[in-house]
């Protein structure tokens, strides 16, 4: 695309697509001499004031040298970027590196002059504030270090887009010009503008998917019972407050269903915001232009025919996201099964859900149909006639998850006032970095549960595209613990969280009571909860004579005893009057704990439908009478067969064009809460003490301890620690360092003293080397860690008896005498290390016995170290994992260690509070705090050693993967034994980089 004088290829990598401030897209991309065009249309439709702010002077029409000098780019030293909606600019910028007169100039010279000009009509969107994060990351990877903008003193929206920008600046007046300055390296302060920016993005592009104020469904035939026609008459029915539309190319009439019917969307003669979209895979494409075309904001494609069907229906997946992108929407799907919101509000159900779930506080997300169909069938099971009124506040069902994903919806749900629970079902975490972020920020502010499914099939879910990873997934799960996700198995486990979270306060502690009117019911839960590392008081038996008054005093007197944290009611049927004692015990239980509402309460109820249902009328506003649906299945879930569009002469979606499975719960009337005088209000005026029923003590102990768990998480993150400042690391050095070390390629690939040969054995929960990634020699090695206060017992090579000896002579007595085989490497179990040999006779001797067992020395390559101080093996490493990113993991050295996985991981940066957790949280920290009567370890000196490691590889993205084996930590200070540094480029872009949308 440049001409043959331009001095660098077209940087592709440079290209993105961002969410703009109204939740719409753009994509910016490098300007090219292809774009003169473009350029010239863009300028046109500038308003001259605008023309004014950017040349300081009438300036009505761009001459053809401004036009060839803004088109064409060597993309180093001058850089132009565009914004464009529909392959049409809507924004440009720019720069020029200078020198310190201001004169155009080349590196080493680390300025430059910017310049925005952006679209009238596009202004307020944050277009400028999204193009000067991608502009500044480009300055940056050209060397670039700091920019110059001169701005009208009247010209306040550009002057606010640098100084709200976060960078460091200083500001002058001059000439009536205003001139800003600013350092491009990111600063906490640009580093949560930006991610502030984008939550508030992401979350509006969301919003405007889930309360649309029109709909419009493409594809919606004459004859019921169809895809589309199925989701027109669930938006119908379900009282959605927008405008509803149906649209078939092959209607005449103009109603459809009593709903305006129309050939094409753009016939619509009025804003369409959501359209759902069920046709042919093939018909998708005119659908979408149309729909661009019309300026709808987003789209719920339902039709199948995608990446779940092969490499040619993932083309035609990317293709599509391609297109929805370039009109500035957002998607969801395709291959979706759709998407709910029960706020009274909007009443969107534009799903194949054929009834509303009943109006709630938590949040659902399925990757899956399917999943999503069970979700909420158990929902409406487990929170309607079984526990009271907790319903959904949003669902979305993202398929294939081409666009819209699960951190899209999460920073939807951050503050969305409707939601006070998260639920997820992930089948894959595109950009897990991302997810981890999010997710800790949102665990903050409300509980978020996560089952993952395909975790152990080892492939991702056909339709998916994800980075792989060769993390243990139990090691991602403790990852995402630590940034308070409560992880969950099953489905199950999901909703019986949920419901606990959504209805009940977060216990203070892990002391549960336990009281009910079943001695053997209340040793279960008794056992249950020591298995889930709860501390229960001893069960209290109220026999099976008790009343409830017995049971209200009861749990009065537990939920006021300060040794309590939480309470777990077990109850058995009485026998006779099933009803009167069900209620009246469920009205003695919902006082009892409405008089102590800072502690949870659970009940356990064995077959008690009346107990259930009397709880759910005790604590709901809910109108009587509702009924649970008809015709149940086994596992209590009731459903109706959805048929498939056929290949009707109205055009509608064939067979082939919808999800699957076919089939979905049949759900009650919605049931909204009421006020006395009859009118329907919001779901907040639900009691939010509704009190959750269990079938089984171990389903309500294992919610309970997931509650505990995540108690204990807020309170721990509300003060996280910090990342300490050391003054002996050389941060600047070590850059220069790696940078000389990727552009010569020195290194070595085989194993030499302290290094690990490719190819030997690698523990589970370490990942590979990254591919080209580039092994340090040892003296490399040794210098790039020292620079981060690491030092590095050196290794002597060895290769013959007489080197051995010089070798030691260098050291000093005693020494050891190690192999770095392969095979024998950290193995101290199969005798291929001989320690404490005092004078050249042992050496040698050492050197012979270990040559006569195992070989050759060229096989074995011994080296010699010094002796180091005694103490407790240890293993530290450090690892950019492409989905988990950063990881920082410890272990004690051995193979029992291996073998039973006792390694516990943080993500870096790591603060000295959880350097603190991860030293004391692996199974055998004992053996450093003086097990047994041994001398306890240096553990301020580990943590210390903790700390720069994960600073060093937090600083250096470079860096992809640093072991340090085996670490010794005496009862005064440690050695490093062992250390292999590995380097590699860093990426184009990543979770630090600017805002942009993932490609798949």
């Amino acid at each position: 695309m440049q001409t043959p004088t331009d001095r660098h290829e077209y940087p592709a990598h440079w290209e993105a697509d961002v969410v703009l401030r109204d939740g719409g897209t753009a994509r910016v991309r490098p300007i090219t001499a292809d774009d003169a065009d473009r350029l010239v249309s863009f300028y046109e439709q500038v308003s001259a004031e605008s023309k004014y702010y950017r040349f300081f002077a009438p300036y009505p029409r761009l001459s053809a040298k401004d036009v060839h000098r803004f088109t064409h780019h060597d993309f180093v030293d001058r850089v132009g970027l565009a914004a464009t909606v529909g392959g049409e600019f809507i924004a440009t910028v720019r720069y020029d590196r200078i020198a310190a007169d201001g004169r155009p100039a080349s590196a080493p010279a680390d300025e430059a002059e910017v310049a925005f000009l952006v679209q009238d009509a596009h202004q307020g969107r944050g277009v400028a504030s999204a193009l000067l994060e991608h502009v500044a990351a480009v300055a940056r990877e050209r060397g670039i270090r700091r920019f110059a903008a001169e701005v009208l003193p009247a010209n306040s929206k550009m002057i606010k887009v640098f100084t709200d920008a976060g960078y460091q600046q200083k500001r002058s007046f001059e000439d009536g010009v205003v001139r800003l300055e600013f350092d491009l390296e990111p600063t906490d302060r640009s580093l949560a503008v930006q991610r502030a920016r984008e939550q508030r993005a992401e979350a509006r592009s969301v919003a405007r998917l889930l309360a649309p104020g029109s709909v419009a469904v493409v594809g919606a035939g004459r004859t019921p019972g169809g895809v589309g026609r199925s989701i027109l008459d669930n938006l119908r029915d379900a009282g959605f407050t927008g405008r509803l539309y149906a649209v078939n190319g092959a209607l005449q009439e103009k109603e459809l269903a009593g709903v305006p019917a129309h050939r094409s969307v753009r016939d619509i003669g009025e804003p369409v915001d959501l359209a759902v979209i069920a046709v042919p895979a093939e018909r998708v494409p005119e659908a979408v232009a149309e729909c661009g075309e019309h300026g709808v904001q987003g789209l719920v494609v339902v039709s199948a025919g995608y990446a779940e069907s092969g490499p040619e229906g993932r083309e035609r997946q990317r293709e599509l996201v391609r297109q929805v992108r370039t009109y500035g929407m957002r998607l969801i799907g395709p291959n979706a099964f759709g998407v709910i919101n029960t706020s009274p509000r909007t009443r969107l159900n534009a799903s194949l859900a054929p009834e509303m779930p009943r109006t709630g506080r938590i949040g659902l997300f399925a990757q899956s149909g399917a999943i999503g169909i069970a979700l909420l069938s158990r929902l409406h099971r487990r929170g309607g006639g079984v526990t009271g009124v907790t319903g959904v506040s949003t669902f979305v069902s993202s398929g294939n998850r081409a666009d819209v994903s699960g951190n899209d919806v999460l920073q939807y749900w951050y503050d969305d006032p409707d939601t006070d629970v998260a639920l997820m079902y992930l089948e894959s975490i595109g950009n897990p970095r991302k997810f981890t972020r999010l997710a800790r920020r949102t665990a903050a502010a409300k509980p978020l549960v996560v089952v993952q499914g395909a975790r152990h099939g080892g492939a991702a879910p056909q339709g998916h595209a994800v980075r792989a990873t060769r993390l243990p997934h139990a090691t991602v799960s403790a990852l995402l613990r630590q940034a308070g996700v409560i992880r969950v198995d099953t489905i199950t486990e999901l909703v019986d969280a949920g419901l606990l979270l959504a209805r009940q306060p977060l216990p203070a502690g892990p002391r549960v009571a336990i009281l009910g009117n079943s001695e053997s019911l209340g040793l279960l839960t008794y056992d249950a909860c020591l298995a889930q590392d709860l501390r229960p008081l001893p069960p209290r038996d109220l026999t099976t004579g008790a009343s409830a008054e017995d049971f209200r005093d009861a749990l009065a007197h537990a939920l006021a005893d300060d040794a309590c944290d939480a309470v777990v009611v077990t109850a058995i049927p009485a026998v006779g009057e099933r009803s009167a004692a069900d209620a009246a015990l469920a009205e003695a239980l919902r006082s009892a704990s409405a008089a102590a509402p800072a502690k949870p309460v659970l009940v356990v109820h064995v077959e008690l439908g009346g107990l259930a249902e009397a709880l759910s009328a005790a604590a709901s506003t809910a109108p009587a009478g509702t009924t649970a649906p008809a015709d149940t299945t086994a596992d209590g879930t009731s459903r109706v067969a959805t048929t498939a569009d056929g290949a009707t002469p109205d055009g509608a979606a064939s067979a082939a064009s919808g999800p699957a499975p076919r089939t979905a719960p049949v759900l009650p009337a919605p049931v909204l809460p009421e006020a006395a005088d009859g009118v329907g209000v919001e779901s907040g005026a639900v009691d939010s003490r509704l009190i959750p029923a269990y079938p089984a003590a171990e389903r309500a102990v294992r919610a309970l301890a997931e509650a505990v768990k995540y108690g204990q998480w807020r309170q721990e993150s509300a003060d996280p620690g910090r990342v300490p400042e050391y003054e002996d690391i050389d941060e600047k050095g070590a850059a220069e360092q790696i940078g000389r070390l990727l552009v010569d390629g020195e290194g070595s690939t085989t194993a030499e003293a302290g290094q690990t040969e490719p190819g030997a054995a690698v523990p589970a929960w370490e990942p590979g080397p990254a591919e080209g990634a580039l092994t340090l020699g040892p003296d490399d090695t040794c210098a790039l860690l020292a620079r981060y206060g690491i030092d590095v017992r050196r290794a002597l090579p060895a290769p013959t008896p007489g080197e051995a000896v010089a070798a030691a002579e260098h050291l000093g007595y005693p020494v050891a005498l190690k192999t770095t085989a392969p095979h024998l490497r950290h193995r101290a179990d199969l005798g291929g290390v001989r320690l404490d040999l005092a004078d050249e006779e042992q050496l040698r001797r050492a050197y012979a016995e270990l040559t006569s067992l195992f070989g050759e020395p060229e096989e074995l390559r011994p080296v010699v170290q010094a002796m180091a101080p005694r103490g407790v093996d240890t293993v530290v490493r450090a690892v950019i994992d492409p989905a988990a990113g950063a990881v920082l993991s410890f272990g004690l050295a051995g193979a029992a260690s291996e073998l039973l996985g006792d390694t516990a991981h943080r993500l870096i940066p790591v603060t000295d509070r959880d350097a603190a957790s991860l030293v004391r949280s692996i199974r055998t920290a004992p053996l450093l705090f003086g097990w047994r009567g041994s001398a306890p370890a240096d553990i301020a000196a580990l943590e210390h050693l903790l700390l720069r490691l994960s600073r060093l590889v937090d600083d250096h993205p470079e860096v992809v993967s640093v072991s340090l084996e085996p670490v010794v930590v005496a009862p005064r200070g440690l050695s490093v034994l062992g250390a292999s540094v590995r380097l590699a480029p860093p990426p184009a872009r990543d979770d630090l980089g600017p805002r942009t949308l993932p490609v798949y």
